[in-house]
């Protein structure tokens, strides 16, 4: 095959950009890469075709575009061909097992999710392929239904339009962890050259026994596992709450349109801008609720029109849950940590009401590390079990599903960034069940005379107040991210010493731990109990009135990502002034560990 002149004069990246081009379909992916060669975008060439994406947050999340370092049909062919042979040398029987795999409806998803089943079916494995697009906990909720040997769902979730991503399952139904992230990248980088069969599609066919379409099946066993985990659908059926739902331009219509339905809820009210699958994602700047209001302005203008006081948005995959409520005259977004007390006070009271007589020595409930503590304290109180785990919900998935080996109960797990967990049909985040039982609580306590809002301010009251403040700055230089968390786990000029307070002294630091170099001030041997890892940047400093505050880098953007809870004493009452405290400690945080105008990074538009 002869080649245009794709040449830099770079003799180690021309041969990866010939390497590329001759594999790749795409006339207009080689057009932008020849454009790129002719404008001398040396160093965009180097970061496109030298570098290459390796498994992150359980699996691939970029920007797609040609190139080695980017989401395209050859990338996807690499992965799912190093994945099929990983799982080859895992699983005897994979054969018959099978693999289910699923896809939003973000460009080029349908297209990644059949190249992977092609190059399966031409190994002989059983495909579970939707036919239609669905949310991620379908695929998660499907490995352990047809008891496959893992997942594929092809999804950015509610990363920016021109991004995509590819998350695997093991055959536990949980998202990957660590040996099997790094040994599938082994696999894929010895299995580069697409195969002969790789893009021949005809096995696609109804009429092969090993392509099989889950659909009708996984909505029938999810929908009946939703309703026997629900308490009441007399009082849903007869609640006078309006709810407003948004799929943020995703999949989640249809499905949460069903999930109301079993739930005996009365239909909402759609944001009918945002109803169907859009690619563009047109009306929002970014298609993420856990934004806030700035996400949610349509929800807002269509539930006032509608006289209609709580919204419910799913984020484009139907992972996660917003949820905001009028409060008088305004609207007030709960924060992921808020709703986790919410809902993990309503999922312990639907237990309570199911099983009276049932002791709760072997009930759990989980959150990540850097979430709420709230579910912490009302285990102390309660009598069930609490427990943390490492940033993600691949932590919490694999480790409800060691506890459920051992026989234990997993009620309720959930994450600050509006990820929930309710019950054990899906081990990882699930925005459809949740916001039904949002909704459920939501008709209960209309029966009660109360809101969303009482309820929070109730759990504060009989728990302490939890307050949080989460936010973050953008930085797209990882070199400037990298310096700035050696400066602080170097302050004193030497290793593994940290910033003593803040505001001079006024705030003093109680204990630092710092789950990159691996290393816990408060433990006489200096070892972090959670798991380290250098690749990412962690640091969390515990102050001695209690606020404590993490400082991370995100897995899949360029962000550094703080959060913060300050546990006030149950004797105090006054929020105003525990918030006050909390405010002048964060922004002192920001100022003194961060730097911003120092080091040029961007704080959260919102």
């Amino acid at each position: 095959m002869k080649l245009p002149a794709y040449e830099t004069g770079i003799p180690a990246l021309d041969g990866k950009i010939k390497e590329y081009v001759e594999w790749e379909k795409r006339e207009d992916y080689k057009n932008q890469t020849l454009q790129l060669i002719q404008d001398k975008e040396i160093e965009k060439l180097q970061h496109l075709f030298m570098e290459r994406l390796t498994f992150g947050t359980a699996g691939l999340r970029s920007v797609m575009g040609p190139g080695f370092n980017c989401m395209n049909e050859v990338t996807i062919i690499q992965t799912a061909q190093g994945l099929v042979r990983y799982m080859q040398t895992c699983f005897p029987d994979l054969a018959d097992k099978g693999i289910i795999i699923g896809y939003d409806g973000r460009y080029n998803s349908k297209t990644f999710a059949d190249l992977t089943a092609t190059i399966f079916l031409h190994q002989g494995v059983k495909v579970y392929l939707f036919s239609d697009l669905c949310p991620t906990p379908f695929v998660a909720f499907g490995v352990r239904l047809f008891k496959c040997a893992a997942g594929i769902m092809v999804t950015a979730s509610h990363n920016p339009k021109d991004d995509n991503g590819y998350k695997v399952y093991w055959s536990n139904g949980a998202q990957i962890i660590s040996p099997h992230d790094k040994r599938i990248q082994e696999s894929i980088l010895a299995n580069q050259v697409p195969w002969v069969d790789s893009r021949d599609s005809s096995v696609l066919n109804a009429d092969n026994p090993k392509f099989i379409d889950p659909l009708s099946q996984v909505m029938k066993e999810y929908y009946q596992q939703l309703q026997k985990a629900l308490l009441s659908a007399d009082v849903n059926a007869k609640t006078s709450v309006k709810f407003t739902y948004t799929a943020m331009h995703g999949v989640g219509y249809k499905y949460m349109k069903e999930a109301f339905n079993i739930a005996g809820f009365k239909p909402f009210i759609a944001v009918e801008e945002q109803k169907d699958p859009d690619p563009e994602f047109s009306t929002v700047k970014f298609p993420n609720p856990e934004e806030g209001k700035s996400s949610l302005q349509l929800s807002i203008k269509t539930a006032n029109a509608n006289g209609s006081t709580i919204i419910l948005a799913n984020d484009p995959d139907a992972d996660r849950l917003a949820v905001a409520e009028k409060v008088g005259d305004e609207w007030k977004t709960f924060t992921g940590n808020e709703l986790g007390a919410l809902i993990g006070w309503w999922l312990l009271r639907s237990y309570r009401e199911k099983n009276p007589n049932k002791p709760l020595s072997d009930v759990y409930m989980l959150s990540s590390t850097v979430s709420s503590k709230v579910l912490k304290t009302m285990a102390e109180t309660e009598g069930f079990n609490f427990e943390e785990t490492l940033t993600g919900f691949k932590w919490m998935g694999n480790r409800t599903c060691e506890l459920m080996s051992k026989g234990k109960e997993v009620l309720f797990a959930f994450e600050e960034a509006i990820g929930f967990m309710c019950g054990t049909s899906v081990v990882d985040k699930d925005g459809v069940s949740a916001g039904v039982h949002i909704a459920e609580l939501a008709a209960y306590l209309k029966e009660e005379g109360k809101t969303l809002n009482d309820q929070l301010n109730e759990v504060y009251n009989q728990y302490g107040f939890h307050l949080c403040k989460n936010s973050y700055y953008i930085c797209h230089k990882p070199e400037v991210t990298k310096k700035i968390f050696e400066r602080l786990r170097n302050t004193a000029n030497a290793p593994k010493t940290y910033p003593t307070g803040l505001l001079e002294g006024k705030y003093k630091v109680k204990s630092v731990v710092d789950l990159t170099v691996g290393f816990d001030s408060s433990r006489p041997d200096g070892q972090p109990l959670l798991p380290t890892s250098a690749s990412s940047q962690m640091i969390t400093f515990s102050f001695e009135n209690g606020l404590v505050v993490t400082l991370r880098t995100s897995g899949t953007e360029p962000k550094i990502k703080y959060y913060s809870e300050l546990v006030a004493d149950r004797s105090l009452k006054d929020s105003a002034a525990v918030s006050a405290i909390l405010e002048e400690m964060i922004s002192a945080v920001i100022d003194e560990y961060l730097q911003p105008e120092l080091n040029g990074i961007i704080p959260k538009s919102d």
